[in-house]
């Protein structure tokens, strides 16, 4: 999962929307970290989210899909795929606008950059001004994100033009991410409500 479903997923309160962008940004023990109860387990949340995923059966289908010159990084590609997905049917799953849950999102994460590592700050900052969270609507954005990741990859930029494998088989990636977003939800809310709290 990518951004905007770690964040949709998240606990809607503002420490936990940060700890939710940090799950990306936090190596190692996370109680070593200093952050606040909230925002640790809510890290704690998006690291077993990401377990979660990369153990599913209908995420490995979808991983199956990539073609083989870019199954290497299959997981990254279907991560935004879903993300491409969840904005698409943002209205199925959450009622307020996506619109308007990014413009809330992006307040919480820019009025706490200075709390943020300097890397995930910085990323903030690219996420609001070019509006990522509602981009992710467009499969031209999502080249583009994944273009803007493979420049971190040390062999080069893998994944450039790799939008075309989400336009290979959308159908077959939509129906993937249809199955596998009610299971993944229901996950992440059994992590929030433990049973008797």
């Amino acid at each position: 999962m990518n951004f905007l479903a770690h964040l949709y997923l998240s606990p809607p309160s503002p420490d936990a929307l940060v700890g939710s962008l940090l799950g990306d940004f936090v190596k190692g023990p996370v109680e070593r970290a200093g952050y606040n109860e909230e925002i640790t387990e809510a890290i704690r949340l998006h690291r077993a989210i990401d377990t979660f995923t990369d153990a599913h059966p209908v995420f490995a289908a979808s991983k199956a899909r990539v073609s083989p010159v870019r199954r290497r990084y299959a997981g990254i590609l279907i991560d935004l795929f879903y993300d491409h997905f969840l904005a698409r049917h943002w209205r199925d799953y959450h009622d307020d606008a996506l619109e308007d849950f990014a413009t809330g999102i992006y307040g919480v994460l820019l009025d706490r950059t200075a709390g943020l590592p300097e890397p995930a700050g910085r990323m903030v900052t690219f996420m609001a001004r070019q509006n990522w969270l509602v981009s992710y609507r467009d499969v031209d954005e999502i080249g583009a994100a994944l273009e803007r990741m493979g420049r971190r990859l040390t062999r080069g930029n893998a994944l450039l033009g790799s939008a075309e494998e989400l336009e290979a088989d959308y159908s077959g990636f939509e129906g993937d991410f249809r199955a596998f977003m009610p299971e993944v939800t229901a996950f992440a809310l059994s992590r929030r409500s433990p049973p008797g709290s």
